[in-house]
């Protein structure tokens, strides 16, 4: 009964001896865990019991894990569902190509049991603050934003966002008028171990700004500190 108040976890690597260390460590703390060793069934397995985190390994038979990644990331049903990298891939440029894809945590190998533990609670914590404070629908005008389905909407044009322009523009919106640094937005939006810099989060907003068309203009530069969404 212990184990069933707690988050449902899938482990998605084909290195059984990686699986029995993971499952070890977090039945420990009382998670529901189910392992799968191929990106074919990770992505069967989220459609038929959708979990509360994914741990996914990138180098795996078949499909890897970052076509696994962007195939939950590009689906309605199962984009919010967070994701943590875990790999022996360890170049920035993976990293960076891994959360560009939607994936909220990047871990690896080899890595501590404990920090991994600690990694899985806190993305697990931004989940459900996220779901507690940011669900109710954001208006301004023409432009709506679903948080609870991550869409957007200007009239009846959909807007289509990259999951990091969405967290962002979903960031800044719902609290219109408070400025957020360039640190603060990569820390709410993606995490505090996202490694972007502060010219990527303008490269994101210029974006935006485009996909916005007018309304890109309610997201201001405040000179010298950041970004704000017009109050």
């Amino acid at each position: 009964m212990e184990k069933s108040s707690k988050a449902s976890i899938l482990l998605v690597d084909d290195e059984e001896d990686i699986l029995e260390l993971l499952k070890y460590n977090l039945f420990r703390e009382c998670y529901q865990v189910l392992a799968v060793t191929t990106g074919e069934e990770a992505v069967k397995a989220v459609h038929q019991s959708p979990p509360d985190l994914i741990i996914l390994d990138l180098m795996l038979p078949g499909m890897d894990g970052l076509e696994v990644c962007k195939n939950l990331k590009n689906a309605a049903e199962t984009n919010p569902i967070p994701i943590i990298m875990l790999t022996a891939k360890g170049e920035d440029s993976d990293i960076i190509i891994g959360l560009e894809l939607g994936a909220d945590d990047y871990i690896i190998k080899p890595f501590s049991p404990k920090i991994l533990l600690a990694r899985v609670k806190a993305v697990l914590r931004r989940k459900k603050e996220s779901s507690q404070e940011h669900l109710s629908i954001i208006k301004q005008g023409e432009l709506v934003i679903y948080p609870d389905r991550r869409e957007v909407f200007i009239g009846e044009l959909k807007i289509e966002l990259t999951a990091t322009e969405f967290a962002v523009l979903q960031l800044l919106a719902a609290k219109p008028g408070r400025v957020f640094s360039r640190s603060q937005i990569v820390h709410i939006a993606r995490g505090e171990d996202y490694p972007v810099t502060d010219r990527s989060v303008d490269v994101h907003i210029v974006s935006l700004r485009k996909k916005l068309d007018k309304y890109g203009a309610f997201i201001q530069t405040v000179r010298g500190v950041g970004y704000k969404f017009k109050d």
